[in-house]
């Protein structure tokens, strides 16, 4: 089941395995794709776990009240299925479907090097850490920089997010450096 030859750069966490659901192998699954069960669309799922990324088969899926519940292939005791609770659900890179020109995935934003030109001059926020979902709009969670704050700036192209080049690696904001 362990597959210590997957390059951890290739994959992509898209949820997490909370805990087990009933008596028959059954778990909660938290997903973070948009919808909720875009996530058992993805073929071959991989489990962070001690050794590595293990692969993981599933067989069955269905959304249960607020979320998901999934049936792991072989596993039909409760506790057999609680030795995959707590642990990342990722995806290979080539499974995510592709985006519209100006739209990223979060993976993309992260490690992004944040650049403000607030009144003419540069300054160096440091570099995306991670993202944050608040409900109204997506946060960047920019750490580091010159002068070594962190800083939640929203994520809003053509309001705060002036450009996003991947290439370069470098998201310009207009933001200012005060907050």
């Amino acid at each position: 089941m362990t597959d210590s030859g997957r390059p951890s750069e290739e994959l992509v966490t898209v949820g997490r395995v909370t805990t087990v659901y009933g008596v028959r192998g059954w778990v909660k699954v938290h997903s973070y794709t948009e919808p909720m069960d875009n996530i058992l669309q993805f073929p071959k799922w991989w489990l962070q776990g001690p050794k590595g990324w293990e692969a993981l088969e599933i067989d069955a899926g269905k959304r249960h009240g607020k979320g998901l519940i999934v049936h792991v292939k072989g596993i039909d005791d409760r506790d057999l299925a609680a030795q995959f609770c707590q642990r990342d659900i990722a995806i290979t890179r080539d499974f995510m479907p592709d985006l519209e020109r100006g739209e990223y995935y979060w993976h993309q934003l992260q490690g992004l090097q944040v650049i403000s030109h607030f009144d003419g001059e540069e300054h160096d926020f440091g570099t995306v850490a991670r993202m944050m979902e608040t409900g109204a709009n997506d946060v960047l969670v920019v750490r580091g920089g010159a002068d070594g704050r962190e800083r939640l700036i929203p994520y809003l192209p053509g309001q705060f997010i002036a450009n996003i080049d991947l290439e370069a690696g470098i998201i310009t904001v207009d933001w200012d450096p005060a907050f």
